[in-house]
């Protein structure tokens, strides 16, 4: 048996000490519920991220000298990313009651709904719990929400354990405190899935780091975990749910007939980390063994009682499994491991190469029905002018009744299409202005990846969502105007270093650094196989194309056999690319100036705005016929002042 390395009389952080006094996850929430204010406390905001919620403050609509527009952040736990068609109705409709009237797919397979008060926190929790859904631990120091891929095949069994050992793995690691629904149904029993009699049987055994001394959590105590800790379920060659980037990552292992015969083991992935804190660092995970699938819960088990026992509850940006992995090394946490696990964890088995897929636009399931894969840019599912793809969706899954399975990548799938239905569906999405062909996507756009970051993040420390598209426009602009038009890359964007949209994986991350600033990483891989490095420390958003046309022409003068961006920037490392850079002479225009980076305005420089609805109508019109916005606007405007004279 292995004892707890943690002394009662070692130094923690203040988070420590709000968990033990909360109750189990309880107070100060439960009481300043009931308080007529427009926030929580600072503990009860602890404790909140439990129930799945974080509270933020719309900075758009900040004032000097008025108190902040507090608002909360309400986050799924969608296992798998399975929605059924009853959670999305009420999710969509509460958007429009409660919330901000969009709802965002997140790159961990929820759903987050922005803008609730606090005033009707708790009928939009009730609500959504009354339909089969949850929001507890898709937040705060626990088990998050375990990722899997979202192809709904019925003819690959390695899918479907890989969706039903994600949602067991889920259960097993679900608080047990019935803080939850007493305070949110007033401990009212409500209808849910059943667990399987093997993750009861699991939770209940005296082994495997369960502590016998606390009935009521048993798996995590009342400390819960020292931080997040995220777990991916996938099959062989499928990397669409980024599986290094997780703290457990497990694989599912077949035999010939496609029998379940365990899992191979990763440890150690997670990305955050803190800007000039050379100590906090992304990591991937390491291979550590197989497990079979007899064993598997107590391996799981064994593993979040080694970081729930030695991570770090003194320093919170330490304090992630990754740390661990770093610094003992992998054989060192292997023998921890077994000591909970109580036998030798068996060699890691080999696997084919991993190949990231979004699986969008048309697909069959493999039982005579379909599933639909829709791209949703930046995961924001919205109506914004002839874009109208909540609309959409909602009169599809309300005549339809679909479920839908949320991808790592915020994109949406929808399946169980009857054929019959198929010509129904893409007529309703095409009415509803959405691009219905994946072909149609600009690929930077389509692999492309930003987090909400600006204005309602609070760690946010400048724009991501709302300017990665503009920033994807300036970037295809400057690699047509040299000549890279068939170019295409994975792009990611984060508003700070957290890293939640997973920009240390991309080819071309974005890290958000200083206002309008970004750390730019480069040379991370397609399929999410190998990290980025940070190229440059900081960049002035404006200085887009001055910073990357130099890297592009290097990489157009030096690619080699077709290699992408990212592994040319790896294989040319950063010496090469900044002795190039720094001699390089602009192949700058009169026209690719103007075309290519919006120029900025001046203070005696005459302006005139027009509503958000009128932009997006000028927008179209400028795409469609190939010319500027100002040049309509200036015909439209004499054709006007013709009238009058």
């Amino acid at each position: 048996m292995v004892t707890t390395p943690i002394s009662p009389t070692a130094k923690v952080s203040k988070v420590e000490g709000i968990k033990e006094h909360s109750n189990y996850l309880r107070e100060p929430l439960a009481s300043e519920l009931l308080e007529d204010t427009t926030h929580f406390t600072d503990a009860a905001v602890q404790i909140l991220k439990f129930h799945g919620s974080y509270q933020q403050d719309n900075r758009d609509h900040r004032t000097k000298g008025q108190e902040k527009d507090y608002q909360m952040m309400l986050r799924t736990r969608s296992p798998g990313g399975f929605i059924p068609a009853q959670l999305y109705l009420t999710l969509d409709s509460l958007s429009d009651r409660y919330g901000n009237g969009t709802l965002r797919v997140t790159t961990r397979q929820g759903f987050q709904l922005h803008g609730i008060l606090k005033k009707n926190l708790k009928a939009t929790l009730g609500e959504i719990i009354r339909s089969m859904g949850s929001t507890l631990a898709a937040c705060g120091d626990v088990n998050r929400n375990v990722t899997a891929p979202p192809a709904p095949y019925k003819n690959r069994p390695e899918y479907g354990y890989a969706w039903e050992y994600a949602n067991n793995i889920a259960d097993l690691l679900t608080p047990q405190t019935g803080a939850y629904y007493e305070i949110w149904l007033d401990g009212e029993k409500v209808i849910s899935a059943e667990e399987a009699p093997s993750v009861k049987a699991s939770r209940q055994k005296d082994t495997n780091g369960i502590n016998k001394n606390d009935p009521i959590e048993p798996i995590y105590g009342q400390h819960y975990m020292p931080r997040k800790f995220k777990i991916g379920v996938t099959v062989p060659g499928d990397n669409s749910i980024d599986i290094y980037t997780n703290d457990l990552g497990l694989v599912v292992i077949t035999d010939a007939n496609g029998e379940l015969q365990g899992f191979n083991i990763l440890a150690g992935g997670g990305l955050g980390r803190t800007h000039n804190k050379e100590e906090t660092f992304p990591r991937m995970a390491d291979a550590i063994g197989y497990v079979s699938k007899e064993e598997v819960y107590d391996l799981v088990k064994a593993i979040v009682a080694t970081q729930r026992d030695y991570g770090d509850r003194g320093d919170r940006r330490h304090a992630r499994m990754k740390y661990i992995l770093e610094e003992w090394g992998v054989e060192k946490f292997r023998s921890t491991v077994e000591g909970y696990f109580g036998q030798k964890i068996a060699p890691y088995q080999p696997l084919p190469d991993w190949k990231y897929q979004d699986f969008l636009g048309w697909n069959e399931q493999g039982d005579g029905k379909l599933f639909y894969g829709l791209h949703v840019e930046n995961g924001r599912v919205k109506n914004e002018g002839s874009f109208q793809l909540k609309t959409a969706l909602k009169v599809i899954i309300e005549r339809f009744q679909l479920p839908m399975r949320l991808t790592a990548n915020h994109n949406i799938i929808l399946y169980e299409i009857e054929p019959k239905d198929q010509e129904a569906v893409e007529a309703i999405l095409k009415e509803q202005g959405i691009i219905t062909n994946p072909a149609e996507i600009d690929p930077l756009t389509r692999y492309s990846m930003a987090c909400p970051a600006w204005p309602t993040c609070g760690l946010a420390i400048t724009e991501s969502e709302r300017i990665l598209p503009s920033v994807i426009e300036r970037i295809r602009t400057l690699l047509n105007r040299l000549g890279l038009t068939k170019e295409e890359f994975v792009i990611r964007m984060t508003g700070c270093p957290n890293g939640c949209a997973r920009p240390y994986m991309a080819e071309l991350g974005f890290v958000g650094s200083a206002p309008n600033s970004y750390q730019l990483w480069l040379g991370g891989t397609a399929d999410q196989t190998r990290l980025a490095r940070p190229y440059l420390d900081k960049m002035a958003i404006d200085d887009l194309e001055k910073v990357l046309e130099p890297i592009f022409v290097y990489f157009q003068q030096d690619q080699q056999n077709n290699e992408t961006f990212g592994e040319f920037c790896h294989r040319v490392n950063f010496p090469a690319l900044q002795a190039f850079s720094a001699t390089y002479t602009p192949k700058m225009t009169e026209t690719t100036t103007t075309e290519s980076k919006p120029k900025r305005v001046r203070k005696n420089q005459n302006r005139v705005s027009v509503p958000d609805e009128m932009f997006v109508r000028l927008k179209e019109a400028s795409e469609a016929e190939k010319r500027p916005m100002n040049q309509i606007i200036n015909e439209a405007l004499e054709a006007y002042f013709s009238q009058k004279s």
